[in-house]
């Protein structure tokens, strides 16, 4: 089993940047894929950015050229690096981890971009 939590969301004016932490504990070496998610109120869960082990990473369009998927040199922890911060990226955004096919979440962090 994997657990995850989340950290650095918060308010943030539109422009502005956040970056978005989440510790991996338990078996985190056979994770084989970390990503981000988020959901708006009203709308479903959508994948953000993911990045698997020795792999590229992903981004939604609405994302690509604002937001950076990293992973930490002892692959227990994943970053989201978000930019230029639009209102509609106002979510909470969760962490999943994937680990023989099983999907964890975290609990979620809420990020609101407005001013």
């Amino acid at each position: 089993q994997v657990q995850l939590v989340e950290s650095g969301g918060g308010l943030v004016q539109p422009g502005g940047s956040l970056r978005l932490s989440c510790a991996a504990s338990g078996n985190i070496f056979s994770i084989s894929m970390m990503g981000w998610y988020r959901q708006a109120p009203g709308k479903q869960r959508e994948l953000v950015a993911g990045i698997t082990s020795g792999g590229p990473a992903n981004y939604a369009d609405s994302v690509k050229g604002r937001f950076t998927i990293s992973r930490g040199n002892a692959k227990d922890t994943v970053y989201l690096q978000m930019n230029s911060l639009k209102p509609e990226d106002t979510a909470v955004y969760y962490c999943k981890a994937i680990v023989y096919y099983v999907n964890y979440w975290g609990q979620g962090t809420q990020v609101t971009v407005s001013s």
